[in-house]
């Protein structure tokens, strides 16, 4: 094909080189959240933001996500706890729907800050299991997170931090965060849909993105294979410490 009939495929505020670049960082932001459990949605976030126009950039990173995760679901699913699932679900669905005009009510920099120290309590805090891992909190946590998905992209860190205090081995934790951040990306992508955003003419862009997506989940999920247990919690936990400490340095203005 050439590059005249390749452009036809790319939307016009995106050049070719941007749309390569987009893709290529989607099989390796793809193998990152595959391998640690958390942090690709997020970089993807970032170059998305350098690359595209702001209000294209949350819907179709919700619709690349949506895909990336659907397919860690998928070839991880023998790990999955509907029980879980269902409560998180439930909160999701009220997030969803009551989210809008919260989301607008509060300004950008203090969800950043909110965000930010939430994920460091729920990730350095020790709490009684009892209450960490109740379907209450996992209800509770599908609601929150949901709504700020809606508002800054990528949550995959606090629903990551927040269903670490439910599952103790890895695998779980990583195919129920995938499930749960599908369900979220799902709901998001709906909403989207319904306000009228025009996801047609990035479709070309967003399909190829998702096919080497799922070829980086596969290359991550093989190294997931192979990783050490506390080797695995080690990583998971500075990872999203740094992720938490630059959402409040970005909430500081800094």
């Amino acid at each position: 094909m050439q590059l005249p009939e390749i452009a036809h495929l790319i939307p016009d505020s995106l050049s070719i080189a941007s749309a390569v670049l987009l893709i290529t960082a989607s099989f390796f932001t793809s193998a990152i959240t595959a391998s640690f459990g958390v942090g690709g949605g997020v970089a993807m976030l970032a170059l998305m933001g350098t690359l595209m126009p702001v209000t294209s950039l949350i819907p179709v990173h919700g619709l690349v996500q949506l895909g990336s995760n659907t397919g860690r679901m998928w070839r991880m699913r023998m790990f999955l706890n509907k029980r879980v699932l269902l409560f998180f679900m439930l909160g999701a669905v009220l997030g969803a729907l009551l989210g809008g005009s919260l989301v607008f009510a509060i300004p950008e920099a203090v969800l950043k800050l909110m965000l930010g120290a939430f994920i460091l309590l729920v990730t350095w805090a020790t709490l009684p299991k009892s209450i960490s891992s109740s379907m209450t909190t996992i209800g509770i946590g599908g609601f929150i997170t949901t709504i700020l998905t809606m508002f800054l992209g990528a949550s995959g860190p606090l629903v990551v931090a927040l269903l670490a205090k439910t599952f103790d081995e890895r695998k779980q934790l990583i195919a129920n965060s995938a499930a749960a951040m599908t369900i979220q990306h799902a709901l998001k992508v709906a909403a989207f849909g319904f306000f009228g955003f025009a996801f047609a003419q990035w479709l070309p862009l967003i399909m190829t993105m998702m096919l080497t997506g799922y070829l980086g989940t596969i290359s991550g999920g093989k190294l997931l294979g192979i990783m050490d247990e506390g080797l695995f919690r080690t990583i998971f936990k500075i990872g999203v410490t740094l992720l938490a400490l630059d959402m409040i340095r970005r909430g500081l203005g800094f």
